[in-house]
């Protein structure tokens, strides 16, 4: 199967990350126009780890967006129920803890983390309030939540420009870039379909989170959720 449906099955969805693997951090360079660098910043400085913390980076991938928190001294764990992510991500990464596990059932104990964190992989998961309300089962009383996931674009007249790229641009230029370039014309339509800011936050509040806020960056095309457990 090269392209999964909007229903999100998740058997679909793992193996069509596992046929982008390979050119996953370098697609995501091209088509986010070195914008990705950026929001993995910022994603680090909203969870602010701490040395020693233990940190959950949820839908991690090849670990790219593990690394800084390893180099802040926090004992992170990049988790995807990818298997060719992982095994793409081991070997340029051998010394983190790679492991597999389904968003909505995560193989952790009851209060685990201080932190956990998942950048543009909640949308993907089969059921997104059950994936939030397991990352709060292991996160400990008073954890930090950092969600970070495309958004509502603010501006009206660049929102429309937006999603032309995403429906007619984005394909033909992953086309060029990628290993598996259909499986980005999914990844827009569920951009396309996925909830505003405010609804985000409310579907934080509901999976049990306090105290939900957000922090537009580039203009809306990315948002950055935070919460406490």
């Amino acid at each position: 199967m090269a392209r999964a449906d909007l229903d999100k099955h998740p058997t679909d969805v793992r193996r069509m990350f596992d046929g982008v693997a390979k050119r996953y951090d370098l697609t995501n360079d091209v088509l986010s126009l070195g914008q990705d660098r950026r929001w993995r910043r910022e994603v680090i400085d909203a969870v602010d780890p701490q040395y020693g913390e233990r940190v959950l980076d949820l839908a991690a991938g090849t670990g790219t967006s593990s690394e800084p928190f390893d180099e802040r001294g926090a004992r992170v764990v990049p988790c995807d129920f990818s298997l060719g992510m992982l095994q793409v991500g081991k070997k340029a990464r051998p010394h983190l803890p790679f492991t597999a596990g389904d968003g909505t059932q995560l193989p952790f104990a009851d209060a685990t983390f201080d932190a956990v964190t998942i950048s543009f992989g909640l949308r993907n998961i089969v059921d997104p309030l059950a994936g939030l309300r397991e990352m709060r089962r292991v996160t400990k009383p008073g954890g930090r939540l950092v969600v970070c996931e495309f958004s509502h674009p603010t501006w009206a007249p660049f929102r429309t420009v937006y999603v032309e790229y995403l429906m007619k641009a984005l394909p033909p230029v992953a086309r060029a870039v990628s290993s598996a370039p259909d499986a980005y014309v999914y990844l827009a339509e569920s951009i396309r379909a996925w909830p505003d800011q405010a609804g985000l936050a409310a579907l934080v509040a509901e999976a049990g989170w306090t105290s939900p806020e957000w922090r537009n960056l580039s203009g809306g095309i990315v948002a950055l959720h935070r919460a406490h457990a």
